[in-house]
């Protein structure tokens, strides 16, 4: 029963199956805490749902009759600001939906059995709430890069960042504006397994640098950027003046695995004052305490500021602990890294 004095968070599903329509729509109501309050076939039947029953969070699938999801939400978003998450199956799409301005994606269940769908729910319940608070803007071309290049970056140094909601187009907008001659860069990003990879694909395509999703043994390189697998932890570990990544399965750590803290506490420990750590938009505090621990150790550090995140969760607790020496926008994030 729905708390006393409790507002529920109203939820409009876009789904052109009425069967997952309604397994969506039973399931997710039966959160004390969400409420259904209509669903749509397609995005045209959704506009005037939205300004009917005016929800608070939309979800919305990507491959629709009449116009698809990517589409509905860029023209969406400049008019009516509704945090969506998109339910996809496993595609580039998803980049292209968090680009137009989603909030974050769930993939549909590959196999149809109790458990999967069981877990697609709780994960799909999850992020509703997280994107009821995030923040909705729409869609901007990120900066252009304007930072020149510079002389070979010393092999001791090493840039390490972490996110969560919000953090696929953030750290698109860094590293689009970053030269190919950067001291080498380790990433964990909350995202689920195949994701990583395709992550980096993508961001390897589009920046001048070199990405790709870490395996173990990969070395950090001036102009490599290495992204930690969406279902391993990443940590580095010094080999003279060099570093090597470790990468591993294990518990979740901070709540997660691949976790910001597993990775930030082996480059403080690795890497000392030849470190920056950049914290970035989303939910929760993964990241926070391995943040100050790499300030402890001499590293120079940033975090998101508040008005340019998604969800000022992580960023928020690492600058309430003290870990975070520069508070900063995003889209001044790549000169103040240059810069430091």
């Amino acid at each position: 029963m729905e708390a006393k004095g409790t507002k529920r968070i109203k939820v409009l599903i876009v789904d052109d199956s009425i069967l997952f329509r309604e397994v969506l729509s039973r399931s997710i109501s039966a959160d004390p805490l969400l409420e259904v309050v209509a669903s749509a076939t397609d995005p045209f039947d959704a506009r005037d749902k939205i300004l009917r029953y005016e929800p608070d969070v939309m979800t919305c699938d990507v491959e629709m009759p009449k116009m698809n999801g990517i589409q509905f939400i860029r023209q969406l978003l400049p008019q009516y600001p509704l945090p969506v998450v998109v339910v996809s199956s496993v595609s580039y799409a998803v980049f292209d939906a968090m680009n137009a301005g989603a909030i974050d994606f769930v993939t549909k269940p590959a196999k149809k059995d109790a458990a999967n769908i069981e877990k697609f729910i709780d994960e799909l319940i999850s992020k509703i709430k997280v994107a009821a608070n995030a923040k909705v803007t729409a869609p901007k071309n990120p900066p252009a890069a304007n930072i020149a290049a510079c002389n070979k970056p010393d092999a001791k140094t090493i840039i390490a960042m972490g996110a969560s909601t919000g953090g696929t187009e953030a750290l698109y907008n860094i590293l689009t504006c970053l030269p190919a001659q950067m001291p080498g860069i380790v990433i964990v990003q909350h995202i689920p397994p195949t994701f990583s990879r395709m992550f980096a694909e993508r961001l390897n395509d589009q920046t001048r640098l070199n990405v790709k999703e870490a395996e173990n043994g990969d070395w950090v390189e001036s102009g490599k950027v290495l992204i930690a697998p969406g279902d391993q932890h990443m940590s580095i570990k010094r080999i003279g003046y060099k570093y090597k990544v470790n990468v591993y399965k294990g518990e979740k750590v901070s709540g997660h695995c691949p976790s910001v803290d597993v990775l930030f506490d082996s480059v403080a420990t690795a890497a000392g004052k030849n470190a920056i750590g950049v914290i970035l938009t989303g939910m929760g505090s993964d990241g926070a305490k391995g943040l100050l621990n790499m300030r402890r150790m001499g590293a120079r550090t940033i975090g998101q500021n508040e008005s340019s995140s998604v969800v000022y969760g992580m960023p928020r607790v690492a600058n309430e602990i003290g870990a975070v020496e520069n508070v900063a926008p995003l889209q001044k994030i790549p000169q103040l890294l240059f810069k430091l």
